[in-house]
């Protein structure tokens, strides 16, 4: 192949790949039993035009997550995993009491709109990779909601 080929193939391809670039996409990993929803994800220093959000090690990031459950609730739990090549790894929070630090106060009332905020430690011994962040808030063994987080560790 020569290289002009070559180079109006990327081009092309760079052509078709930029207009598709959007700001962070939170998805929705809950299933059909989830008995809540989101309506807001927050990230500290995630810019809006940015594909994935960049968590910097050596320093705190701070999730926010605004909410609602179809049920009263009187606990709330976070459960985190990063998704790296496809396998889930677990993260430990620094405290998964969603009902203690986090801005909420337990019982919450269903259908009532919630802001669950913690922060967290991107340590400097983690590797500079791309990861999914899942974020999953349960309340017994009942999922509340599960947010899919796009990330880059820089």
């Amino acid at each position: 192949m020569s290289f002009q080929k070559a180079a109006l193939i990327l081009a092309t391809v760079f052509l078709v790949l930029v207009p598709s670039s959007r700001a962070a996409d939170f998805a929705n990993c809950a299933n059909e039993t989830a008995i809540g929803e989101f309506s807001k994800v927050e990230v500290s220093n995630c810019d809006d035009s940015q594909a994935a959000c960049v968590l910097k090690r050596n320093s705190n990031a701070t999730i926010s997550i605004t909410f609602t459950s179809s049920e009263d609730l009187t606990e709330l739990k976070a459960v985190v995993h990063g998704i790296i090549l496809g396998m889930e790894v677990p993260f430990k929070l620094p405290n998964d009491d969603g009902c203690n630090g986090s801005g909420l106060n337990c019982p919450l009332t269903k259908d009532t709109s919630y802001r669950y905020t913690t922060t967290l430690p991107v340590l400097k011994q983690y590797p500079k990779v791309s990861v999914e962040v899942k974020w999953e808030l349960k309340s017994g063994d009942k999922d509340v909601v599960c947010v899919l987080i796009p990330a880059k560790i820089q």
